[in-house]
């Protein structure tokens, strides 16, 4: 019979109550700070994740160094999973393959041979196809982990052990940069120039209090050295301010807006195209010139033709603008805000102090961190090399003994049973010195020399006297690691190769935002028709007929005007408010259009007045329906959100009732009550937003029409016939005056309508 399944004792179900809302947030505690610890988070001292770190540990256990053969990524990967990272191979790969990108890295870690990607997204090859061997990077973090630089820790099956930290001779965190999503939590720290870190860590030597303005590069003074910023691997021109970069760094959170670096070749007879050198960090480039072309076809990108990719190793993206004519910073400008060309990293300085708390740091912080670090890895290693010393000289003392008592140790070996035993006592040896002799083989006693032993002896005493004082000294501890400090930055300087400045700083050029507005807009011709009920359309081209144009039963037409998609339209509401809408956004000339009442936030009580293309250099009258108007210019109405902008302030039963161009240099005013004042322009003042002044007395009733003219041209009306009639200035005389005057009645003529045009 097979184990019962039955439970034990009395037959009860054994079963234990527990409250799910505890141990749901017990369980899901426990997974939060697994992830922050061991996943997702870096370490401050080494800026590695646990991951990495065990992928450079594994690279180290077998030996592969910066100078031996490649090995497979398979070989690799294999060991990392099999003895310290229980997780999926395809996952540690990709982070293998990641330290090995030099376009993701700033200092690559792993030195890969094979496919391991681009900069066009496309992945790298199997692990089975790729071999790797660490970077000079990868061995200055590891230097000194084999004389106890460092605490080590049981692997997940306690078969290994694994290092809690590296001893990280280089300032990884910061060079290299990190970014990673924990459990309400993430972090996102961008790459930085090692020359420059190191500036900033020998400055932070002599002075712990330094602040990071201390710690930056001071444009004025270049011999200081400091940090400028981050530096990308892709390169690019950041163009965030000093004083804001400097923000950013102080409180850890923050962001850099990345621009893509372009220069124009002429190509003779005035021609020219934009070549793209460089991308933003983390930009796909095959995706980033996808988006471009995807945006020609929209039209959405009316001054560039064509877009090319030429690259090979390097980046060259050749962009063709539409005609010699088109200013080249403006239709950057525009790609710049519609693509990736331009790209904001955030800089979120999320890390693990001393390995255990999760902490937004400052960038002096951070670097503190790792200085005292370095110190103590000094410290232990030094520890370590005494020790190993006081064991040397232990063992020399037993070997001068054995020297000059060579005949009678032979002796003891050749005729005692417990040898040992016996050079303990006859030479009073230690243990460790007795050893050493009885293993010590006999083509060894040729070099049993004195002058050799008590030479060796001297060199290690020196040794040992220096490392004394060393750990006796905390000044002499940080001379030595701004010593090794100094030799990093030499090897990473600026005058090499790897340690060249690749991203540069620069301020956005002051285009004209109007113009690059214009510039993502196809100028086509339209005619915008808004209907008696508020509905507007935008029908293609200029010309169309009146007669055709159809409308929703009860509907008519209240406007139509011709204009341009890059144009913006004014709306006028009875309540004196002024909206904006874009001439591309309007809806086709299809159906009846859409309500403007979904495209802005107007009130029911009010209604449209009129629409008009803007012109920000033309003025205009606004007048009420109780005779008060002001002059105002149209560069002051334009409202750029859907809420618009109240202009004239008008209160129920009075409306705003005439929107008129200001020209000449008179107004007649024509009120229901058909009569007419005429007066100088200069007597209604200009404002900004207000309820305006009296423009005409009545009794009763309101204004009905306004007519700017100048005086010396006369006053011309049409009546409903479309005859012209025109008052020069002597036979208006009579209705000459000021303004706020009740007028006299209309000159013989003027049109029933009360209205100038009939």
């Amino acid at each position: 019979m097979g184990k019962s399944l039955l439970p034990p004792g009395d037959g009860g179900d054994n079963i234990t109550p527990v409250d799910l809302k505890s141990a749901l947030e017990e369980r899901y505690l426990a997974y939060a700070l697994s992830t922050i610890m061991h996943r997702a988070l870096p370490d401050v001292r080494d800026g590695l994740k646990p991951v990495h770190r065990r992928i450079i540990h594994a690279m180290s256990e077998m030996g592969i160094r910066p100078n031996s053969a490649f090995k497979k990524c398979a070989r690799i990967v294999g060991d990392v999973i099999g003895k310290f990272h229980p997780h999926g191979d395809q996952s540690v790969y990709d982070a293998l393959v990641r330290l090995a990108q030099d376009f993701s890295q700033r200092y690559p870690v792993v030195d890969g041979q094979g496919n391991f990607g681009n900069i066009d997204g496309d992945s790298a090859a199997a692990y089975r196809y790729t071999e790797a061997r660490m970077t000079d990077v990868a061995a200055l973090l590891l230097e000194g982990i084999e004389q106890d630089a460092v605490d080590f820790r049981p692997t997940y099956n306690e078969e290994d052990d694994e290092p809690v930290v590296l001893p990280g001779a280089f300032p990884n965190l910061l060079a290299n940069g990190a970014s990673g999503i924990a459990v309400g939590m993430a972090t996102s720290i961008p790459p930085h120039n090692a020359h420059e870190l190191c500036d900033a860590a020998l400055h932070l030597i002599k002075n712990r209090d330094a602040t990071v303005e201390d710690l930056f590069a001071d444009p004025a003074n270049p011999q200081r050295g400091g940090i400028e910023g981050p530096d990308f691997p892709t390169g690019g021109i950041v163009i965030e301010s000093r004083e804001s970069m400097l923000e950013t760094y102080r409180t850890g959170r923050g962001g850099f807006r990345v621009r893509a670096k372009w220069e124009t070749e002429d190509l003779g007879r005035g021609g020219y195209q934009i070549v793209v050198t460089q991308i933003p960090f983390q930009v796909q480039k095959s995706r980033l010139i996808e988006k471009i072309a995807e945006l020609l076809i929209a039209k959405r990108l009316p001054l560039l033709e064509d877009i090319r990719d030429e690259s090979a190793e390097d980046v060259r993206v050749v962009l063709v603008p539409k005609s010699r004519t088109v200013d080249p910073t403006i239709l950057m400008e525009s790609l710049f805000k519609l693509t990736e060309l331009e790209s904001r990293i955030p800089l979120n300085m999320n890390v693990l102090s001393q390995g255990k708390v999760p902490k937004v740091m400052a960038l002096n912080e951070v670097l503190l961190e790792w200085l005292d670090h370095r110190k103590d890895v000094l410290v232990r290693r030094s520890r370590f090399r005494l020790a190993a010393i006081d064991r040397r000289l232990e063992i020399l003392g037993g070997l001068l003994i054995a020297y000059l008592n060579l005949d009678e140790v032979i002796r003891i070996i050749r005729e005692e049973d417990e040898a040992k035993d016996a050079l303990i006592a006859r030479f009073d040896l230690t243990d460790n010195q007795a050893e050493a002799i009885l293993n010590m083989r006999l083509r060894n006693l040729r070099k049993l020399e004195e002058f050799e032993i008590r030479k060796e002896h001297d060199a290690l005493s020196k040794e040992k006297a220096e490392i004394e004082a060393l750990l006796a000294s905390e000044k002499q501890q940080w001379d030595t690691v701004a010593g090794e400090i100094g030799e990093v930055k030499k090897k990473y300087a600026k005058a090499t190769e790897i340690g060249r400045r690749r991203t540069l700083f620069a301020n956005a050029p002051d285009a004209d935002v109007d113009a690059i507005q214009q510039a993502m807009i196809e100028k086509e011709p339209i005619t915008v028709v808004i209907s008696e009920k508020g509905w507007i359309r935008a029908l293609k081209g200029h010309s169309y007929d009146k007669a055709a144009l159809t409308f929703k039963e009860g509907d008519g037409l209240r406007v139509a005007f011709p204009a341009q998609t890059t144009d913006k339209i004014l709306l006028v509401t009875t309540g004196g408010k002024v909206y904006t809408l874009g001439g591309d956004k309007l809806p086709g000339g299809r159906g009846h259009g859409e309500p403007i009442r979904i495209m802005v936030d107007m009130e029911n009580d009010q209604d449209v007045l009129t629409a008009f293309v803007h012109d920000p250099n033309r003025k205009l009258i606004l007048a009420s329906t109780g005779g008060n108007g002001f002059i105002v210019s149209e560069s002051e109405i334009v409202a750029n959100t859907r809420k618009g902008k109240q202009v004239m302030n008008v209160t129920m039963p009075d409306e705003t009732k005439l929107v008129v161009p200001v020209s000449g240099d008179h107004v007649a005013v024509v009120g229901e009550n058909r009569k007419m004042v005429v007066f100088p322009l200069a007597q209604i003042p200009e404002m900004s937003r207000g309820k305006g002044v009296r423009l005409q007395r009545y009794k009763d009733g309101g204004v009905s029409d306004l007519k700017c003219f100048a005086l010396a041209d006369g006053l011309s009306w049409e009546d409903s016939a479309g005859r012209s009639f025109t008052r020069n200035k002597d036979e208006l005389l009579e209705w000459l005056g000021d303004r706020a005057g009740a007028g006299r009645a209309v000159p013989k003529g003027f049109p029933r309508s009360g209205k100038f045009n009939g």
